[in-house]
């Protein structure tokens, strides 16, 4: 059997990937010497297996070729092998006949010049890396001993410990917060016990009631079904009364002064100590994302992690900004400080497509910033939102200060938010239903409330003729059917330059079937269904205008095992015009338009009159294309070269402008002071005792 043994690999993207999924630890090396210690030994473990393989050594290192020639003695059963191009030098010592006389097989890529150039980019990448020994190697400054040295004696003096400038994913934002916990879904090991424990903690039937002043209230019962198969039913939920808002308000109004009293430390404590209670009951909150929400495992993986991100930076923020004044230049004897204290009572209203992150994000900056809260979950995905509150409970959160209101929105959510004893309102979903709460705070008495609103986007990526189409189609469908689609970030359309555009479909349609469409359940599956038949009707209703008025080019074909379910299958549409799209199709659809490269600006200006501004994307690999769309993009968050959803807390923070939202960003260092009031106290010293008084003052 033929085994190639190769030195060299993706290491940076393995490492970066390992830190976004916020893995245990990494699965490659963090220091090069450990990687060539690691390959000797495979050299000798394949030379030791005699006739059962035919030892291929892929390698530019002189050190690594001695090595195998060391190990292999008078062996001649195996060969080398190098790139076109490279080691000619190296490896014309090692096939003289009169020398070394071993084979080595050169390998040489072959394709256009679009397929080549990323390759040549890589090789160029990697080879001029200050630790390759191709690199170093030419290098004059160098002393040749050190470019041979001993790895082995080199990983010893390390104490065979990892890169101290590398650290684990855990601690990628410390000492500020900690990483959340993601796992490596291809181990096995680690997903068959995850897979073993979510299905474990569906076993239980859930119940959830509003919660008022920490009791559980009666109502009428309705069901959660699972929208991939609605004849199950995942459990049930008791809906709010009128008189139960009500009560809830005077808790909360009541309860608020003492809770924005409380250390902003103190508060970030329970934050945080709830942020570790979601990850040590991650099973049940990811089984409860897919079976309510209809989520995908790792689109609930990534759910859970945001959501615990969320609540461990926003902790922090709150120590930054609330826990103490800020002292303020003025005059000669005068002290002004600014503190930071809490609104008063707040409403969070959050939206079935992210029924934990978003609903976490919201309630725990509000409670941060020393809020008291009315949480007021999507009626589609309240059994996920009632195990967050009681987790948040259970971590402290003063009863009186955090209610749970499950029910309709225009009854329940309506009555909250006209009543003035409501400081602000938090809110995610539609911009009409965002339009509705403004309107409602603006015409009742009392107080000016604070909305934070985010919500719909009509989304595009710019795609020009310097693209890789590969990349461009793994991004977008990625952007565009990740969670059904349903994502206020999600990729809606698609402008592709004319040049490029039949290459870049075709590839789109090809990888389009290529979806596993299902059970969300499973690991196979891409693309789980639709919420609920509302939104499947809309998606239907818009379909069948869009084959009256465009082009329907390709449309996935749903499984048979879907019929039990809520899906609507991926769809692809060509479209003439920016203006045909009249509102955000929030699902699994795809639409692309072509445009002339001169016409470039004048297409970012049309997305940019839709009013809408979430999402922006481009694909390029011209600088100055990507700093002109940063510049003209009227976007909320703009990615270059990447897809465009799954923002990192802290790193990405996330929110539009005009018909996508007020702002500011959640996940951003700007969110949390939104839920917070500014008081200003300027204190006359001078007037009280001088410089003595000023002594006393300043001892604090």
């Amino acid at each position: 059997i033929p085994v190639r043994l190769v030195k060299g690999a993706y290491w940076d993207t393995e490492i970066k990937l390992g830190q976004e999924l916020g893995l245990e630890s990494y699965p490659v090396f963090t220091r090069k010497i450990h990687t060539d210690v690691s390959y000797l030994a495979g050299v000798r473990q394949a030379l030791a297996a005699g006739d059962s393989i035919y030892p291929q050594f892929a390698t530019h290192n002189a050190h690594t070729l001695a090595s195998v020639l060391h190990y292999a003695g008078s062996r001649r059963d195996y060969e080398f092998q190098r790139l076109h191009g490279m080691g000619e030098e190296l490896y014309a010592e090692v096939i003289d006949p009169d020398k070394l006389g071993r084979p080595c097989r050169v390998y040489a890529p072959v394709g256009s010049h679009e397929d080549l150039l990323p390759y040549l980019v890589r090789r160029l990448l990697e080879n001029g890396a200050n630790t390759s020994f191709v690199n170093r190697m030419v290098d004059e400054s160098i002393d040749v001993q050190d470019i041979v040295a001993d790895p082995l004696l080199a990983t010893r003096e390390s104490e065979f410990l990892p890169h101290p400038k590398i650290v684990a994913p855990s601690a990628l934002f410390a000492p500020e917060r900690k990483n959340s916990a993601g796992i490596n879904l291809p181990d096995r090991l680690k997903s068959r016990v995850l897979l073993a424990d979510m299905q474990a903690a569906m076993e239980k039937t859930f119940k959830a009631h509003p919660l008022v002043g920490g009791k559980a209230m009666p109502g009428d019962e309705a069901p959660s079904l699972n929208p991939a198969n609605v004849s199950e039913v995942v459990g049930h939920c008791c809906l709010a009364q009128p008189e139960q808002v009500d009560q809830a308000i005077a808790l909360a109004s009541a309860a608020q002064g003492a809770w924005s009293r409380t250390p902003a430390n103190e508060r970030a404590e329970i934050i945080e100590r709830a942020a570790d209670l979601f990850e040590e009951n991650g099973p049940e909150l990811l089984a409860l994302c897919v079976a309510e929400a209809g989520k995908i495992i790792p689109d609930a993986i990534s759910e859970l992690r945001e959501a615990v991100d969320f609540l461990r930076y926003y902790a922090q923020q709150a120590r930054e900004s609330f826990a103490y004044p800020v002292r303020l230049p003025g005059p000669t004897g005068e002290r002004n400080t600014l503190s930071m204290r809490g609104r008063g009572v707040f409403v969070c209203i959050s939206p079935w497509n992210f029924p934990l992150a978003i609903f976490s994000g919201q309630v725990g900056a509000a409670l941060a910033a020393g809020n008291a809260v009315l949480a007021k979950p999507a009626e589609q995905t309240p059994l996920v939102a009632f195990r967050a509150v009681e987790l948040l409970l259970e971590a402290g959160v003063p009863p009186d200060v955090l209610h749970f209101l499950p029910g309709d929105g225009a009854a329940i959510g309506g009555r909250v938010v006209a009543d003035p004893r409501v400081a602000g309102v938090a809110f995610t979903g539609s911009t009409e239903t965002a339009r509705l709460i403004n309107q409602t705070l603006a015409s009742r008495d009392g107080p000016i409330a604070v909305l934070i609103a985010e919500t719909g986007g009509q989304n595009a990526m710019f795609v020009d003729s310097s693209a890789l189409p590969e990349q461009v189609v793994l991004d977008s469908v990625f952007s565009a059917f990740n969670s059904a689609g349903q994502r206020c970030s999600a990729l809606r359309l698609l402008c592709v330059q004319e040049d490029i555009a039949p290459r870049v479909i075709e590839l789109l349609a090809g990888h389009m079937d290529e979806l596993g469409i299902g059970d969300p359940a499973l690991l196979a599956t891409d693309v789980g269904p639709t919420i609920d038949e509302e939104a499947r009707a809309l998606l239907t209703a818009h379909i069948d205008r869009m084959n009256e008025e465009a082009n329907v080019l390709h449309r996935c074909k749903l499984p048979e095992a879907t019929n039990s379910g809520i899906f609507f299958a991926p769809t692809l549409i060509e479209i003439d015009s920016v203006d045909q799209l009249k509102r955000e199709v929030f699902g699994p659809v795809l639409h692309v338009l072509r445009y002339r490269g001169k016409d470039f600006e004048k297409m970012v200006g049309a997305v940019n009159a839709t009013g809408y501004g979430l999402t922006m994307g481009l694909h390029s690999r011209i600088d100055s294309r990507a700093k002109k769309l940063a510049e003209l993009s009227g976007a909320g968050n703009v990615y270059i070269n990447r897809n465009m959803i799954g923002a990192v807390v802290g790193v990405q923070p996330f929110g539009g402008r005009g018909l996508s939202g007020t702002g500011p960003k959640a996940g951003g260092p700007h969110y949390l002071p939104r839920f917070g009031t500014e008081v200003t106290v300027s204190n006359n010293i001078s007037a009280v005792g001088g410089n003595a008084s000023l002594l006393s003052l300043d001892s604090d």
